[in-house]
């Protein structure tokens, strides 16, 4: 019979134990996933794809096996799989949402700190539509090249249990998904999601609290993350190829001072923060749009991570 698994998590940064503290039977999980200084909590990957994750064990990775959990309910899926040395992980072949635990001589534990998203691969989209549901045409679909190649590795299933894990530290998948009509329309039920946009925003929240000196984060709202093209074609002015529709694009704004409003002194402010992140990271470079227009409530800013650079104003 499958043992129950520990309460307490194995966390991915953990600190080392202090002197005199009891051994746990899994030794310390010291690397943390990590990068640029920003922490990614979730990962994607295709139906069977192998899986880094960055785990250094005291003991020999030998000795543990690893399994996959369904995050809405915990069960397990397909079999427990011996753990490599280079922590290469095989993703379950079901699309879906997982979190990883380990097992070792019968005692299982979770590891927190990071989630597995599997894709539903872009090539069993059939024109417009994906298991059954509406999400609309690409233009790279009906061109060659580079458009093609630039369409999305695949898609990830939305539900309820999904839109409250974090992607990183201050966003969650929730964040990203949001439009201005999600009251009224819901959330996609299929979604992608390029986690260069995930680190641009968190480097440009760092940034903007560098440049202030604040000792206080700024508070990022996403007013438009990722838009389906069926979606996006019903946006007012919104390109037909817009970014939004990979994934790699967010209209937000930073609320600096915490008192609930985005002004034309905190947009400039995001602006360069932008620009500071861009030239410190040229794999993030991307779009910049500023809309301060009077038709809008407040000023917003459009942010992307498309690898090359554009800036306009609307």
């Amino acid at each position: 019979p499958q043992r129950p698994l520990l309460s307490a998590p194995l966390a991915l940064g953990a600190a080392p134990p202090t002197a005199g503290a009891p051994a746990t039977p899994f030794g310390r999980i010291i690397a943390a996933s990590v990068e640029r200084g920003v922490r990614l909590r979730m990962r994607f990957a295709l139906p069977g794809d192998t899986v880094v994750v960055p785990l250094a064990l005291t003991d020999a990775a030998t000795t543990f096996r690893y399994m996959w959990l369904r995050v809405a309910d915990s069960s397990q899926v397909e079999s427990t799989r011996p753990l490599t040395s280079a922590a290469a992980l095989v993703a379950p072949g079901e699309p879906g949402f997982y979190r990883l635990a380990l097992d070792r001589h019968g005692d299982r534990r979770i590891v927190d700190g990071v989630v597995l998203s599997v894709l539903v691969p872009f090539s069993e989209k059939k024109g417009p539509t994906l298991r059954g549901f509406r999400i609309g045409s690409y233009v790279g679909e009906r061109l060659g090249g580079a458009a093609r190649r630039a369409l999305p590795e695949g898609f990830f299933p939305v539900d309820s249990a999904a839109l409250a894990l974090h992607v990183s530290d201050h966003l969650t998948l929730r964040d990203v998904l949001t439009t201005p009509d999600v009251d009224a329309l819901g959330y996609p039920q299929y979604a992608t999601l390029d986690l260069r946009l995930v680190e641009k925003l968190e480097l440009v929240l760092r940034e903007v609290e560098r440049l202030t000196g604040g000792d206080v984060l700024p508070r990022l709202t996403v007013n438009s993350g990722f838009r389906p093209p069926s979606y996006n074609r019903t946006v007012r002015g919104a390109a037909p190829n817009s970014r939004h529709q990979y994934g790699d694009a967010a209209d937000v704004r930073v609320d600096v001072n915490h008192d609930g409003r985005f002004s034309l002194a905190e947009l400039r402010l995001v602006a360069r923060a932008v620009s500071a992140v861009e030239r410190a990271h040229p794999d993030l470079v991307g779009g910049l749009g500023l809309y301060t227009s009077k038709r809008y409530r407040s000023p917003y800013v459009h942010i992307d991570a498309r690898g090359k650079t554009a800036r306009w104003t609307g």
